[in-house]
């Protein structure tokens, strides 16, 4: 049997092992005897397994003359068999989460969706409706005033068309990247929200006129990234380093994209600390919750509810 160390190989992974003898592939110890799931493919048996780590279930990915397949104590079993019926009923169909080729990561192609909607809105309110730039852009005075609503509806809105691209291409990565951690909608609030902390922010140190656009938010789906591991931090101790190590790229992908000239900083950093503080939080619970279809709808209806409560607010004026 090949077991690979917990510090070698991703943190969600810990909880597997490894065999590919042919010859011990039937031969398992007899106080802690092992039942065969049998697997079409090494795609399906590594996700099986990924599932299998996500509800803490101990598994051995197993390589045999019979082909891939998944070996779990007897006791956990029964549970294992359901854990992976409910993870084939969720994902029928086209799978929005897929593998990025040669990174070890996942994406959710949900992100797309986002993209969309903030490139329609752009064309809606450059060409249709451009009073609405005015109306919903963030102005501190004016939310110090009591328009609240702004520090939501200028997420929403781009001055130009370079100024939607940088956003669209960076936020459509790193929001994928968090929609496939946290769960869709999940993470599409938390970055949201944490888009609205960075204009808090600029409320708070900044007295430029006004600002807008969706870098707070592609920042905040940032800081989400940068801690997505920490739940792991007691559990496996020798992947500390690494965590650590992950912290410190996201900071320095935040330098990188969040302190070019010309761009709001105090939004960008605001976004960023606020994306880490919500990852943190939410780290704090099980991942197979997050990803469930009732909590995604849940945050899904909230999200829309705000963003559609501001923008009212916003075209009626009134507090």
């Amino acid at each position: 049997m090949r077991v690979i160390p917990a510090y070698l190989i991703p943190p969600c992974l810990a909880t597997l092992q490894f065999q590919d003898n042919p010859a011990a592939a039937n031969v398992h110890p007899v106080d802690a005897p092992n039942r065969i799931i049998p697997a079409r493919s090494r795609r399906e048996v590594m996700e099986w397994g990924l599932v299998m780590a996500s509800q803490e279930i101990e598994a051995i990915v197993d390589k045999s003359e019979q082909g891939w397949a998944l070996l779990v104590a007897e006791a956990d079993y029964p549970r294992a068999l359901a854990v992976l019926h409910q993870y084939e009923l969720e994902n029928r169909g086209w799978r929005w989460k897929q593998h990025l080729p040669g990174s070890g990561l996942l994406f959710h192609w949900g992100a797309l969706l986002w993209v969309a909607a903030m490139g329609a809105f752009y064309y809606w309110t450059m060409a249709a409706f451009p009073q609405l730039q005015n109306l919903g852009q963030m102005e501190p005075a004016r939310v110090a005033a009591g328009q609240w609503w702004r520090l939501f509806t200028a997420i929403t809105l781009h001055a130009n068309l370079e100024h939607l691209t940088a956003n669209l291409v960076t936020g459509g990565l790193f929001i994928g990247l968090a929609m496939a951690r946290y769960g869709p909608a999940v993470a599409m609030l938390a970055a949201f929200l944490a888009g609205a902390a960075g204009n808090c922010a600029d409320l708070l140190f900044y007295s430029g006129d006004s600002s807008l656009g969706a870098s707070g938010m592609v920042m905040g789906a940032l800081g989400l990234l940068s801690v997505h591991s920490f739940s792991l931090w007691r559990k496996y101790p020798p992947s500390r380093r690494l965590l650590r190590r992950g912290a410190a790229a996201g900071f320095l992908i935040l330098v990188l994209l969040g302190f070019a000239p010309g761009t709001d900083m105090v939004a960008h950093v605001g976004g960023f600390l606020a994306g880490a503080i919500l990852g943190l939080a939410l780290n704090t619970v099980p991942p197979a919750l997050l990803q469930s279809g009732t909590v995604n709808v849940i945050s899904g209806l909230a999200l829309a509810v705000l963003v559609t409560a501001a923008w009212r607010q916003a075209l009626t004026g009134s507090p």
